[in-house]
């Protein structure tokens, strides 16, 4: 835990902003400075936090960190792969942000996670969490089926693979002289979340995402039901801000039961916070 404490310019400061940065990386938390009169004089944000101020976060951090304790949760996060030839693949724009969030979030409040991502520059350390990676659609078919049944929740946020090429080439395909043209014939990946709705226990808690750019409660509801969600996070590619690649998102949570709520553009850190909240409403293995 950090309380920082300096004058205005100097917490201000790129160097200062950066370094910060790096220790939240690192997993080190931040107590944020206070505004109010610093010792040159100036009026600002640089204040060491009150005690009761520091006391109240701790409290606050201690409280959470038990609160999933004995809790495992699957996660996938970030984008498959689907190979082409050994230089070309399918693939798409997401960053695995969101999932990392969520997978940090829950870790701080005690679960034990499995977090299946597919290639992403994303990085975490948190001790609770067991990352492991994966390429292709298949390879997170896979490992959502063998880490699935030791969780009692699992939150499906990768952008994974509809289809793939149905052949996989050795060599990479060379231009042919005169042809302007290259088919690939694709076949259907398999549904993670649908055979994890199919194998679905009671206790377990099951919640998808859907990235719309149409239509977009109306697919998210109906794909709530056949893929037995407890609930599904819906954003758009409409919203400035929101989905693949950004640091923001924006948000409508969707239960089972019919009730939504939408929030503004946020932090993905925040709209982590926001969504497990709505897990631990539901969640029977959950302290809310």
């Amino acid at each position: 835990m950090i309380a920082p404490a300096m004058d205005l310019d100097m917490y201000q400061h790129p160097a200062t902003l950066r370094n910060i940065g790096l220790l939240r990386q690192y997993g080190n938390h931040l107590i944020d400075a206070e505004h109010g009169e610093l010792a040159s004089g100036l009026v600002g944000k640089g204040r060491m936090a009150e005690p009761e101020h520091i006391i109240a976060h701790l409290e606050q951090f201690f409280a959470e960190s038990n609160q999933l304790a004995g809790t495992q949760v699957l996660i996938t996060a970030g984008p498959t792969r689907e190979q082409i030839d050994p230089v070309r693949y399918i693939g798409n724009h997401s960053s695995g942000k969101m999932g990392f969030a969520i997978a940090e979030n829950l870790a701080r409040k005690g679960a034990k996670v499995i977090l299946i991502s597919g290639p992403t520059q994303q990085k975490i350390s948190h001790p609770n969490v067991a990352v492991v990676a994966v390429q292709s659609a298949s390879d997170m078919y896979e490992a959502s089926i063998k880490h699935y049944p030791d969780c009692q929740i699992a939150i499906l946020a990768a952008a994974v693979a509809d289809y793939t090429p149905r052949e996989k080439r050795d060599q990479k395909i060379k231009k042919e002289g005169g042809v302007s043209t290259l088919n690939i014939e694709l076949v259907q990946t398999h549904d993670i979340a649908a055979e994890l709705g199919r194998r679905k226990q009671e206790g377990q808690v099951n919640i998808g995402f859907a990235l719309e750019t149409h239509d977009e409660e109306a697919n998210a509801q109906k794909k709530l039901e056949n893929k037995k969600f407890d609930l599904i996070v819906l954003n758009s590619l409409n919203d400035p801000g929101a989905g693949f690649g950004t640091d923001t998102n924006k948000v409508t949570i969707m239960d089972a039961g019919g009730k939504r709520e939408s929030f503004p553009l946020k932090s993905k850190k925040a709209v982590a916070e926001d969504i497990v909240q709505a897990i631990l409403k539901i969640n029977n293995h959950a302290a809310v």
